[in-house]
């Protein structure tokens, strides 16, 4: 096995101001979001963003399961938001990505990297020839400790390089693999940076849900559930026999609930507290091996963020002080260009995409 610290896969640790930014590219099993920043001032500019819906069943758990579809979704979605450059970064998640913090002897770089190397395959659960490894030091340790905290990052191979495949197809140029935890922590940290702050991100998608807990602007806690947002859609759709997309429609708002308001209210309700107890599951965790280490707020991102009351069922229940992130609160626009309205609605399922936007051009 070659090096294993490769450019398809990074890892994103605190951010830094950068000249050159990738296009941010989240797809998802719901849709494709695009987000486009260049460098401003005092933050940055947003030159484009947009979402696109992709068929049930065209991406499941991560991995692309109709690539010519996905690629043709994202192709127009490119065209029609006039995108310029090339250059792209994406990011993973699912089962075929593990996301998992080791505590090792503290080494030099070259020693860390042979360590790694060597031992890899005891810390995850695939054949090493068939992932994509990277790492990073979280540097956690006190001048008196011999010990440091590793955050250890698998991708499988062949999910991983077909995303890289349907994205050369439609002529892009994937220059950053991210995973989505950290495309979060990203975003967040390119608004409000590091900081003192122990936050709890949580993002809510379609099929799924990253919570991601970042101590003074480092990832120590990251999980995903297989829980979104599409079950108030099948439940509301089930509920009331009606097709997928008239209930998207009412689940967002698009369509009067009408007399089916109350119902529809119960259904998120019940949904939103199953969020809710696996996001309590992770702070437990948390605070079994971090007791003294007080969560300071707790923050909203993807689709799931938009239900009404979302925030305030999290806060209740949790304790914590709970808001619904803004990924472009240091983005300035033209109205002219971007209807400021629509950058408000979006803001919630754009995180991971404006994540991923901060990323530099390094080649």
């Amino acid at each position: 096995m070659g090096r294993i610290s490769l450019p398809d896969l990074h890892i994103s640790l605190p951010f830094l101001m950068r000249q050159k930014l990738s296009v941010g590219i989240d797809i998802g099993s719901h849709s494709i979001k695009v987000c486009q920043l260049e460098p401003a001032s005092d933050g940055y500019r947003l030159a484009g963003l947009g979402s696109a819906i992709l068929p049930s069943g065209a991406v499941e758990d991560g991995v692309l399961q109709e690539p010519e579809i996905v690629a043709e979704t994202l192709k127009k979605l490119v065209t029609n938001l006039k995108i310029k450059g090339r250059k792209v970064a994406i990011s993973v998640s699912g089962y075929s990505v593990i996301v998992k913090k080791i505590n090792l002897a503290v080494m030099g770089d070259e020693e860390l990297a042979s360590h790694i190397e060597a031992e890899a395959e005891q810390y995850i659960p695939f054949d090493i020839d068939d992932v994509y490894l990277d790492y990073a030091d979280l540097k956690t340790n006190a001048e008196d400790e011999d010990r440091t905290d590793v955050m250890l990052v698998a991708a499988k191979r062949d999910m991983v390089e077909g995303y890289l495949d349907m994205l050369k197809a439609v002529g892009l140029r994937p220059v950053v693999v991210d995973v989505d935890a950290f495309a979060l922590e990203n975003a967040y940290g390119a608004n409000f940076g590091g900081g003192k702050e122990i936050v709890a991100l949580v993002d809510i998608g379609a099929s799924k849900m990253n919570i991601n807990i970042v101590s003074r602007g480092t990832s120590i806690l990251v999980r995903d559930v297989v829980l979104g947002s599409r079950l108030i859609t099948e439940q509301i759709q089930s509920h009331f026999d009606i097709t997928f997309d008239e209930a998207e429609a009412i689940k967002i708002g698009l369509q009067d609930a009408g007399e089916r308001k109350k119902d529809i209210e119960d259904i998120c309700v019940t949904v939103c507290t199953q969020w809710v107890t696996e996001v309590k599951r992770a702070l437990d965790f948390y605070y079994s091996n971090y007791p003294d280490e007080k969560i300071d707020k707790m923050v909203l991102s993807g689709g799931g963020a938009k239900v009404k009351g979302v925030a305030q069922l999290f806060s209740e229940e949790t304790g914590l002080r709970t808001e619904i992130f803004n990924p472009f609160a240091r983005a300035e626009a033209n109205p002219a260009r971007i209807d400021p309205d629509y950058m408000k609605f979006m803001g919630p399922e754009m995180a991971l995409a404006a994540g991923l936007a901060t990323r530099e051009v390094a080649f």
